[in-house]
């Protein structure tokens, strides 16, 4: 994949800081992360659902964390304390800790999670709020004034 430089476009514009990093993001050759696995599901019209694989964490392990229009889930195991290690002759189950970020769309909001036989479940909803969405205006026929005027008033 070839390298595009944004620098131009940095000096150049102001407020599009957010569509720069993500193009930055897009374009760069790090490979993404592929631990632990996820899904991303439609639960309703303007709901979803992310389950994350987080086998052998427990609730205190994990942190949700939702800034700006990003949500970050974090995964650290604690070794317990005063317990000896265990010899592991093969260790097919990862415990590494992890760090899963994903941008969240203009009014998705985090509702919940739930921690269920090993996924990680986290519920969101996309509340637009009542002056975004559309609204019918009516219209008045000419010579019919008088109504639209009404109507203000009655506002008023």
């Amino acid at each position: 994949m070839r390298h595009f430089d944004l620098a131009p476009l940095y000096r150049s514009t102001v407020g599009f800081d957010r569509l720069f990093a993500l193009l930055d993001q897009a374009t760069g050759h790090d490979s993404a992360p592929s631990y632990p696995p996820y899904n991303i599901e439609r639960t309703g019209e303007n709901a979803y659902r992310i389950s994350v694989a987080v086998a052998g964490f427990t609730p205190d392990e994990l942190a949700i964390e939702v800034k700006e229009a990003s949500l970050a889930i974090r995964g650290e195991k604690k070794a317990p304390e005063g317990a000896d290690k265990p010899e592991v002759l093969y260790q097919g189950i990862a415990s590494r800790a992890f760090e899963r970020r994903f941008q969240l769309a203009d009014h998705v909001q985090v509702t919940g999670a739930t921690l269920e036989n090993g996924l990680l479940h986290v519920e969101l909803v996309r509340e637009i709020p009542e002056a975004k969405k559309p609204r019918l205006i009516p219209i008045a026929a000419k010579g019919s004034g008088q109504v639209i005027e009404a109507e203000a008033q009655k506002a008023a």
